[in-house]
């Protein structure tokens, strides 16, 4: 089994029959911007690379390539039912979930706040930001899910202009408070305390954020964010799997 840097969530790491991890960008093949375990297929890195990089990652579930489920992700709501592998293919979807052991159901980062969850009595395991009520179809009950928030942009490097204030609190009621003023018209905006928010309002009671900032940590994580403001040309991609086991 590949050992890879990864971080994990303590409340998770203690559920009899899941598996999850963080990963890091540290640990794989890929090189330059991509630097390391980028697991982008969406990047222009190198595809052989790339899948190394995955291989590897499944295999510290110990899972075949295969097993590795990631949607072609739409910033969108959309969750993908999974009960066996999809091979090749790459469904649109930003969420995977599945009662199926054996099967790591992963999303890919890189400043965008990962949730991975898992209700360990009824059996299934999610990742996405917005997925308690596809688990509740498969048999979870949401003041039984344990969630965590991976690595993300944190409060003290997500920077927006007024426009994105004024619309975001136009659309997402009460979401003022996860905002404070930056220089000039900026506002810093609380991206992780906004989505334990959400999987409050879901009726997730057990859910913390790891405390990772993607933006200010560049030896462990891509960060689209910071490579724009680099001038770079591309970034990489972070994993956050979770599988059920035996």
């Amino acid at each position: 089994m590949t050992q890879l840097a990864v971080l994990a969530d303590p409340k998770l790491s203690a559920l009899p029959g899941v598996r999850h991890a963080f990963f890091t960008r540290q640990g794989g093949v890929s090189m330059g911007l991509y630097s390391s375990l980028n697991v982008g297929l969406g990047s222009k890195d190198d595809s052989a690379a790339v899948l190394e990089n995955r291989r590897r990652a499944a295999a510290h579930f110990g899972v075949e390539r295969g097993g590795l489920l990631t949607g072609f992700q739409i910033h969108s709501s959309t969750v993908l039912s999974v009960a066996a592998p999809w091979g090749d293919a790459r469904p649109e979807g930003d969420g995977v979930v599945t009662a199926t052991p054996g099967l790591a159901c992963g999303a890919l980062a890189a400043d965008c706040a990962p949730v991975l969850l898992a209700d360990a009595q009824a059996r299934v395991v999610c990742v996405v930001e917005s997925a308690v009520a596809a688990m509740e179809r498969l048999g979870a009950r949401a003041d039984r899910i344990v969630a965590a928030v991976g690595p993300c942009i944190g409060p003290d490097s997500y920077e927006v202009g007024p426009e994105f204030r004024e619309r975001f609190v136009a659309e997402a009621a009460g979401s003022e408070r996860f905002f404070r003023t930056g220089a000039g018209d900026k506002s810093m905006f609380d991206l992780p305390g906004f989505v334990l928010d959400r999987l409050a309002r879901a009726g997730v009671r057990d859910a913390a954020w790891t405390g990772h900032d993607t933006y200010a940590d560049a030896a462990l994580f891509f960060s689209n964010r910071r490579a724009v403001h680099r001038g770079e040309a591309d970034y990489g991609r972070l994993l956050s799997a979770i599988v059920l086991t035996g």
